[in-house]
């Protein structure tokens, strides 16, 4: 049950209003992961405005860190541009730099890392993670969530076919992005199935694996979230 005063109000999509947050104490991590199209970016910035923890993904990490030129970013450079495939080691460089930043104390948000146990497992050597949330939903909800994306290429505004069609004034000109076809998602959603099963049996044996029933409401879906965060405390 998530009391009013810790929880404040998640609701307006899933996203924390007020300016109230939780006085989280204890200075742990939290793991957030789901297939493409469960939402995560919603609950992601909810989590960030609940406990203050800053969000980390991957991408983002990389970016700063090439652009601010770090040790460990202008070894990722070197593979970036080279088209290959940043190593583990470089990642979990990157991430140890970031977490001795001021705002890291606390602990951070990882978003969509790790993927696989051998990066779960170097992790655990540089940040305690205190909860790792799971956003689960079936395959067939994140196909027809994907495949009926419409975007308008003039605002950059999505739409949904059925759950969230576009203004009359506008239909007419909405596009089916390249990758939001049945084909990719099906390989995306593969390839996510084989390096997350045994990465959730990794985080179930350790007791910090919290599954989210991610084919409901957003709202309903930020309930869920935010009872999780509060085992936290």
């Amino acid at each position: 049950m998530v009391s009013k005063s810790n929880a404040g109000q998640w609701a307006r999509a899933g996203v924390l209003i007020g300016s109230s947050r939780f006085a989280l104490t204890m200075s742990q991590s939290i793991v957030l992961f789901g297939p493409p199209g469960a939402g995560k970016g919603t609950q992601a910035r909810a989590i960030v405005e609940a406990t203050g923890k800053p969000q980390i993904s991957t991408g983002d990490m990389l970016r700063a860190a090439t652009a601010a030129g770090t040790p460990m970013g202008l070894a990722a450079k070197v593979y970036m541009e080279a088209g290959e495939l940043v190593p583990d080691e470089v990642i979990i460089g990157l991430i140890e730099e970031r977490l001795r930043q001021s705002d890291a104390t606390d602990g951070v948000l990882f978003d969509g890392f790790p993927r696989t146990i051998p990066q779960a497992e170097a992790l655990s050597e540089i940040a305690t993670v205190g909860l790792v949330i799971a956003i689960e939903v079936p395959d067939r909800a994140i196909v027809e969530r994907i495949v009926g994306r419409r975007m308008d290429p003039e605002t950059g505004d999505i739409y949904h076919v059925t759950f969230n069609p576009a203004p009359p004034e506008v239909a007419d000109r909405l596009i089916q992005r390249k990758d939001d076809n049945e084909e990719t998602v099906l390989s995306r959603l593969a390839a996510y199935h084989s390096q997350t099963a045994p990465l959730a049996e990794w985080y179930r044996a350790r007791d910090l694996y919290t599954p989210i029933n991610g084919d409901q409401n957003i709202a309903a879906v930020g309930a869920e979230v935010a009872a999780a965060v509060e085992t936290l405390r």
